[in-house]
C-alpha cells in the first residue's frame, strides 16, 4: 500500500517536497524490511494520508500516531432472541476480537482515480472520527510511538476459563492410563483364540504377514460366539479391524487393517482406549499467522476437516500468540511429530479431555506489547499508564472491525438493515477510490459498464472473494433475487456487514454519553442486574460508578437509557432511515436482537517498563518459544540509541487492546 502510494506521488511532482521524503524514507525502510504490515493501517495509513493530503495543500506535516482529535460536539455471535452481553467476564462474553474484520478480497490500497487529485486521494481512508470515536477519559500528557513495528512487539496469552493465562512450556506427550481389565473378561479374550491365530494377528498387525487379512473360522456359529471374537482381536491387537465373511457355507472372521500399509505413517482409524478422553487438548503458539490460517494448515497435515477442531476465541495475525486448541480423537503422538515440520507454529502442553472447546469461554487475553520510539518523558509515560490502570479507557470498537477500504462495512451493514439490496449490490461492487488489486480494479469496472455478473465474474481469478462470491450469486439466481444471490457470501461475513453498523452506533452513543455527563453514574443510565438491564433511579446513581454503566447495541429486545443521550438513538437511526422500534428483518439471519456492552473497562495486571537498545531487528519480549529453546533474554541497556515502553495488561473477551493502548499510551 505505501509502496503504491509512493510511487504514486511521484506522478504528482507538484506536490513532491524533500521534507516529505524525509519523513516517509525510515517508514518506507520498514515497509520494505517486511516489519511494518498492510494489517497496521488502521493506526498508520490513514494518518499517514490524511498528512499527505494537508501537505499537498499546504506545508510539511510531521507524521504522528494515535493524534487526538477534537470532539465535534462493536467471533461475533449470530442473532438470538435474548440480547447478549458484550465485555463482561462474569457472562463469559466474546472471542478476542482484537483483529481485522473485513470481507476477504474487499481492497486495502489506495488507487488513483480519474479526474482525482492526489490530495483527495489521500483522503479516502477511514479515521477514528469516521466510526465515533472522539473521547478519551483521561487528560495527561500523553506521547508518540510506533506499534507493532516487529510482530513480535505484540503478544497475546489467552486466559482460559479457569483464569490461568495459558503458555507453552511442555512438549512431552503425556503417559497413556492404563487400560485395566477385568479378570475374567482378560481370561476370556485369552482363550477365545488360539495361540496359532494370535501369532498370525500379530505378524498381521506389524505387517509381517504376506497376507493383507488372517481368516478365522467360526466353528461354533453364533452371534455371541462371533462378537466374542471380534471383541478379542480388536482388544489384543489395537489398529485391525474385522468383518463377518461366508465361503463355502462357513462363516469366517476375517481380520484386516483398515488404512493398509498407510495407517503406519498416518492412520486414519487407530484403538481409542476407553480411558483417554476424546479430544485431545493442546497449546497452539504461532507467529504471524491469523488462527484460521492455522487451523487450516494442521487441518491438511493431519487430513481433516478444519470443524474437528474448537477454540475459544481467534487471534490477532500480526502477533505472537498462545492459545488453547482441541481436536477430536487426534493422539498427542500425532499432533507433536507436526513440530518436526511445521514453521512458525508449534504445538504442546498435550493432554485429553472429554468435551471440546467453545467460542467465549475463556476470560480474556493478557497482551505484552512493545511501542517502539516513543517521544514522552518517563514521568508522561508514568502518568499515562497509572491513569490506564486506575481509571481504564472507553470501550470503543477499533478501527480494524471497519475495513480500511473508501466503502466501510457499516454502509453495507446500514443498506441491509434498510431492506436496500440494490445499494447493497452498488457499494459492494461499484468502482471505488483507493487502490486495489488489479483484477479487482478490473471487475469493478466491468460492473459497470455492463452490469453483466458473468462478465465481471471473468475478470476475477479467485471466485472466493466477497465479490466474486456475490457476482457467482448474481449470475445463478439474477439481478432479481439479490436476497438468494447475497445468500453464497459465507454467514459470517455477510453477518459481519450488520455487526459493524452496530458498532458504528455504539461508539457514537457512546461518545455522546461521556460528553454530555463525563465519567460519573446519571439518572436514566443502564447497569446490568445478572443478564437484564436496569434503568438507574437518581439515588442508585450516587451507589454506582462509571465502571457498572452499559449502553446497548441498537436491537429489539434491549432497552435504551432514558435520558436525552437514549433518545439520541433514535434519532441516529431514524437519520439512517431505520425504525429503532421495529429491528426484525425479513431474512431472519439479519434480525438484530441487540446487547449490551460496558462503556469503561479497567485492564488489570497492568505493568511497565521504559526499555532502551540499540539494535532495531532484536526482539524485545522473551517468548515462550525461545524459553523452551533455552535462549537468553533481551537484555536492556541503560543507555541506548532507542526507547521502547513494554507494557503488559489483561483485557476481558471483546474488547480491543488497540483502544487501550490509544488512551494509556499514544499522543493526545
Amino acid at each position: 500500500m505505501l509502496l503504491r502510494s509512493l510511487l504514486t506521488l511521484f506522478k504528482y511532482s507538484a506536490y513532491f517536497k524533500l521534507g516529505f521524503l524525509k519523513k516517509c524514507l525510515p517508514l518506507f525502510s520498514l515497509w520494505k524490511t517486511r516489519r511494518v504490515s498492510p494489517s497496521l493501517s488502521y493506526l498508520f495509513i490513514p494518518q499517514l494520508y490524511k498528512n499527505l493530503a494537508l501537505m499537498a495543500e499546504s506545508k510539511p506535516v510531521s507524521v504522528q500516531v494515535g493524534e487526538k482529535r477534537g470532539c465535534l460536539e462493536n467471533k461475533e455471535d449470530t442473532p438470538s432472541k435474548k440480547p447478549k452481553v458484550e465485555s463482561d467476564p462474569e457472562n463469559g462474553g466474546g472471542p478476542h476480537q482484537d483483529e481485522k474484520e473485513e470481507p476477504e478480497g474487499e481492497g486495502n490500497d489506495v488507487k488513483e482515480e480519474d479526474g482525482e487529485t492526489f490530495a483527495d486521494m489521500m483522503k479516502h481512508g477511514l479515521t477514528e472520527l469516521d466510526v465515533g470515536i472522539l473521547k478519551y477519559v483521561s487528560e495527561h500528557e500523553g506521547f508518540s510511538g510506533i506499534l507493532k513495528e516487529r510482530y513480535s512487539d505484540f503478544v497475546v496469552h489467552e486466559i482460559s476459563k479457569h483464569g490461568k493465562i495459558v503458555h507453552l512450556d511442555d512438549i512431552s506427550i503425556p503417559a497413556e492410563p492404563e487400560e485395566v481389565q477385568e479378570p475374567e473378561q482378560q481370561q476370556m479374550d485369552t482363550d477365545i483364540l488360539t495361540e496359532e491365530q494370535k501369532k498370525q494377528l500379530g505378524e498381521l498387525q506389524l505387517f509381517k504377514n504376506k497376507e493383507d487379512n488372517v481368516f478365522i473360522e467360526v466353528m461354533d456359529d453364533t452371534k455371541e460366539k462371533r462378537t466374542m471374537v471380534h471383541k478379542a482381536i480388536k482388544t489384543l491387537f489395537p489398529g485391525l479391524e474385522t468383518k463377518t465373511e461366508e465361503k463355502e457355507g462357513h462363516k469366517f472372521i476375517v481380520a484386516y487393517h483398515a488404512a493398509g500399509k498407510k495407517a503406519l505413517a498416518t492412520p486414519r482409524k487407530h484403538f481409542w482406549p476407553k480411558k483417554r478422553g476424546c479430544f485431545c487438548h493442546f497449546v497452539l503458539y504461532k507467529e504471524n499467522k491469523d488462527t484460521m490460517d492455522a487451523i487450516n494448515v494442521l487441518s491438511k497435515f493431519l487430513r481433516l476437516r478444519p470443524n474437528m477442531f474448537s477454540y475459544m476465541g481467534t487471534k490477532d495475525k500480526r502477533a505472537i500468540t498462545v492459545q488453547e486448541i482441541a481436536v477430536l480423537k487426534i493422539t498427542a503422538e500425532r499432533l507433536a511429530h507436526l513440530n518436526k515440520c511445521l514453521m512458525n507454529l508449534k504445538l504442546g502442553n498435550f493432554c485429553y479431555k472429554n468435551h471440546p472447546l467453545k467460542l467465549g469461554e475463556l476470560q480474556g487475553n493478557h497482551f505484552t506489547v512493545v511501542i517502539r520510539n516513543i517521544s514522552g518523558t518517563d514521568e508522561q509515560v508514568r502518568q499515562a499508564l497509572s491513569s490506564l490502570k486506575q481509571t481504564g479507557f472507553i470501550n470503543y470498537y477499533g478501527m480494524q472491525r471497519f475495513g480500511t477500504t473508501a466503502v466501510p462495512t457499516q454502509s453495507v451493514g446500514r443498506a441491509i438493515l434498510r431492506n436496500d439490496w440494490n445499494e447493497v449490490v452498488d457499494l459492494i461492487l461499484k468502482p471505488r477510490p483507493g487502490a486495489e488489486k488489479e483484477f479487482l480494479v478490473r471487475c469493478r469496472e466491468e460492473w459497470a459498464k455492463s452490469q453483466d455478473p458473468e462478465a465481471a465474474l471473468k475478470k476475477l481469478p479467485n471466485k472466493r472473494c466477497v465479490e466474486g462470491q456475490l457476482l457467482r450469486g448474481l449470475s445463478m439466481y439474477g439481478k432479481k433475487n439479490i436476497v438468494t444471490a447475497f445468500g453464497l457470501i459465507p454467514r459470517n461475513n455477510r453477518l459481519m456487514y450488520i455487526h459493524s453498523y452496530q458498532s458504528v452506533v455504539w461508539n457514537t452513543m457512546v461518545s455522546r454519553r461521556i460528553e454530555a455527563f463525563g465519567l460519573r453514574a446519571v439518572e436514566g443510565d443502564l447497569m446490568l442486574r445478572g443478564t437484564a438491564a436496569h434503568v438507574l433511579s437518581a439515588e442508585e446513581a450516587e451507589n454506582h460508578t462509571i465502571h457498572d454503566i452499559v449502553m446497548p447495541l441498537p436491537g429489539f429486545d434491549v432497552i435504551y437509557p432514558t435520558h436525552h443521550v437514549g433518545k439520541g438513538y433514535k434519532e441516529l437511526l431514524t437519520a439512517d432511515g431505520l425504525d429503532i422500534d421495529n429491528m426484525r428483518h425479513k431474512v431472519k439471519d439479519y434480525s438484530l436482537a441487540g446487547a449490551y456492552r460496558r462503556i469503561i473497562i479497567r485492564p488489570s495486571e497492568v505493568s511497565w517498563e521504559v526499555i532502551q537498545y540499540d539494535d532495531p531487528r532484536i526482539s524485545l519480549v522473551h517468548t515462550d518459544f525461545e524459553k523452551m529453546e533455552n535462549k537468553p533474554a533481551p537484555v536492556f541497556k541503560t543507555e541506548g540509541k532507542h526507547r521502547a515502553l513494554r507494557m503488559e495488561f489483561s483485557l476481558p473477551p471483546s474488547t480491543y487492546a488497540t483502544m487501550a493502548i490509544r488512551e494509556g499510551a499514544l499522543t493526545k
